[in-house]
């Protein structure tokens, strides 16, 4: 059992260099506090993601820790020139000594794809170039592509990662229909929603990757990710959680109201008593965090959990009081019960 930090740098109360600093300072205790990574997501034209270029902040993630490994979840390629992208990955992995953690997508936001200028109905197709491209470029000195959207005549390849062939490679997952290219490929996997779904997609993959003649001691990492508060009573993780998440989940659905569009995401909920049924929400004393997150584990039969200790407008020393009861009260006991 792993824990690890999920992270969508949504817009805080402060402003943006003080909370970028405020960030880096957390993260410096994600690392000292023995987390395994710390994941950034990547979003554009909203308030979800003040830091839509994750390579930039990575860098800086990358000088100020010195175990905890570090990666984009997900680099959207989609909106990138692959050839560009290969060259920030290897750069991460030399900058952190090799601890990159490589997510890759096309964009879970169609509005935010829009405004960049490309037809989301041509998202998956440019994705899945652009990844082939990576991979050619991870395992040959030159890049020989023609596809619809990318074309490289004999590109040379100058720099390499420290992972060979590549770093881990990460990949959200929705529907089990994603999953046999999981495997085949040992790529890690990430979801989310309620436990029933999740648990949904991890007998899945725990079945496939079986099925493919693998050991079950082998199996990558499967994860999900909650939002989780920690006080000293109920009483004040209830009312830092309930704030803080009221103003993350502001920013989740803006552009999509603003579209007039519904939200897609998993189950996510404006009700902040709703979200806390669904097991999105995990807030409370210790013991109760604890307990709640045992039942999680077991529930949705992960071996992964990405915490979400920093969000909305919450502010600094409340995410720092929740990682320090989380680090001395919640994390050894449940890898040990794990």
């Amino acid at each position: 059992m792993k824990f690890g930090v999920f992270d969508h740098m949504d817009r805080a109360a402060v402003p943006l260099s003080q909370q970028y600093e405020e960030r880096l300072k957390l993260i410096e205790a994600y690392d000292r506090a023995g987390f395994f990574c710390y994941h950034l997501a990547e979003h554009h034209a909203t308030p979800l993601g003040m830091a839509p270029s994750p390579a930039v902040f990575l860098a800086a993630v990358a000088q100020r820790t010195k175990r905890m490994r570090l990666g984009p979840l997900v680099y959207i390629l989609s909106l990138q020139n692959p050839l560009r992208a290969y060259e920030d990955i290897c750069m991460l992995d030399h900058l952190s000594n090799g601890r990159l953690e490589l997510g890759l997508g096309r964009g879970v936001s169609p509005v935010e794809i829009g405004y960049y200028g490309v037809d989301p109905e041509e998202s998956r197709g440019r994705y899945q170039e652009a990844v082939a491209v990576l991979m050619q470029a991870f395992t040959s000195n030159t890049i020989t592509f023609k596809g619809k959207f990318f074309s490289f005549p004999d590109s040379p390849v100058e720099i390499k990662p420290v992972q060979q062939p590549h770093p881990p490679l990460w990949q959200g997952i929705g529907t089990p229909e994603a999953i046999p290219h999981a495997i085949k490929n040992k790529i890690n996997m990430v979801c989310n929603g309620q436990s029933t779904q999740v648990k949904a997609l991890t007998d899945r993959y725990r079945e496939e990757w079986e099925k493919a003649g693998n050991a079950a001691r082998d199996i990558p990492i499967i994860g999900m990710n909650r939002h989780i508060v920690i006080a000293d009573t109920e009483a004040e993780a209830v009312k830092a959680s309930k704030t803080a998440y009221a103003a993350w989940f502001h920013s989740l659905a803006l552009l999509w109201k603003r579209k007039g569009l519904s939200l897609p995401l998993a189950g996510y909920t404006d009700d902040y008593d709703e979200a806390v049924r669904r097991g999105f929400i995990i807030a409370g004393t210790p013991k109760a965090v604890r307990q709640m997150i045992d039942d999680q584990v077991a529930g949705c039969g992960i071996n992964y959990l990405m915490c979400r200790l920093a969000f909305g407008d919450m502010p600094f020393e409340d995410s720092m009081r929740s990682l320090d009861l989380f680090t001395r009260e919640v994390m050894p006991q449940v890898k040990q019960a794990a």
